[in-house]
């Protein structure tokens, strides 16, 4: 292959680079537009019915949705920044604010969960209170099965490309099906139990189910903004992440006269960062096959990193 073909051949991985993060955008924006509007719909039921109910679960699930529905509109508009590629005033692009957008996001979250569990705790202890059990336990089965069908709308849609962004997305409303179904269950048997002897047990059960999603939300916040603060600080990836990408290097350096002395890997939101520092015991460095050997374990890390920018730097 001569220099013109090479010069082609490049032209045309970067003309196909650049469309495939089009259409990656297309996807994610699509995504958050159909999350952003079904979230709106629900939050606008889960209102009314907690109005007319007075059921501080209904509550603790609106208030939630509506925290992550306040975040989701600003992040509809952040998210082309996050496919602008790196500059010498950007080094590492706009990956950052990703990161710390789902802090932000994550500790309101937990700030509200917290705030919702100390109430419901007090209302505990006060006596509770009655609802019309019957009707929260048909609306919350109905809200089950419409979140089940968005799940699964948005599922089909993520098949094709699944940012860090899409994957909280998708987890929410996975979280929205299991908990709307946990709560339909639970008010079924408050129903049940009005006529036993167990009936003193009622005012009971409503808060109780709102400490209950409390403590089965808290989880996910927590962990987000830990993994957050090791974005944004650039620390390392999992171990898990590092030995896939050490094996991946290790198994195309072993066909170069080179060893890797040094593996430099950082990653902040979805973008992954790998500096692979390499040596020989001649020092002869050859830039051909230095940039050889850096496309052959980009591309095989796209397959199974979102973005990925790999240098190969003699040590």
């Amino acid at each position: 292959m001569n220099e013109r073909d090479v010069e082609i051949s490049k032209r045309e991985a970067k003309k196909k680079e650049r469309r495939s993060r089009k259409d990656k955008l297309a996807i994610e924006k699509r995504i958050l537009r159909l999350s952003f509007m079904g979230s709106v719909f629900f939050i606008l039921a889960e209102g009314v019915m907690a109005w007319y109910t007075h059921s501080h679960s209904l509550w603790t699930d609106c208030l939630f949705d509506s925290a992550d529905l306040v975040m989701i509109g600003p992040f509809m508009v952040l998210v082309p920044l996050l496919y602008k590629p790196v500059t010498e005033k950007h080094p590492y692009g706009y990956a950052q604010v990703e990161s710390l957008f789902l802090l932000v996001k994550y500790s309101v979250l937990l700030a509200l969960t917290c705030n919702l569990m100390v109430e419901n705790i007090k209302l505990l202890f006060h006596g509770g209170h009655d609802v019309d059990a019957g009707s929260i336990a048909v609306f919350e089965f109905l809200v089950c099965v419409c979140c089940a069908v968005m799940y699964a709308i948005l599922g089909h849609y993520s098949k094709k490309y699944e940012s860090t962004t899409i994957k909280a997305e998708l987890y929410m409303w996975k979280l929205d099906v299991i908990s709307s179904m946990g709560v339909a269950i639970a008010f079924a048997v408050q129903t049940a139990l009005l006529h036993t002897s167990l009936r003193f047990m009622t005012p009971y059960i409503d808060p109780a189910v709102a400490v209950v999603m409390a403590l089965l939300l808290i989880k996910e916040p927590v962990c987000e903004i830990f993994q957050s603060i090791k974005n944004l600080i650039l620390f390392a990836p999992e171990e898990e992440t590092l030995s896939q990408i050490r094996a991946i290097v290790d198994q195309h350096m072993k066909d170069y006269p080179y060893e890797v002395t040094f593996l430099d890997v950082i990653q902040t939101g979805r973008k992954l960062w790998v500096e692979v520092y390499i040596g020989n015991q001649t020092d002869v460095i050859h830039i051909s096959i230095i940039h050889k050997v850096r496309d052959e374990i980009k591309q095989e890390l796209r397959d199974k990193y979102d973005q990925v920018y790999i240098e190969v730097i003699p040590d």
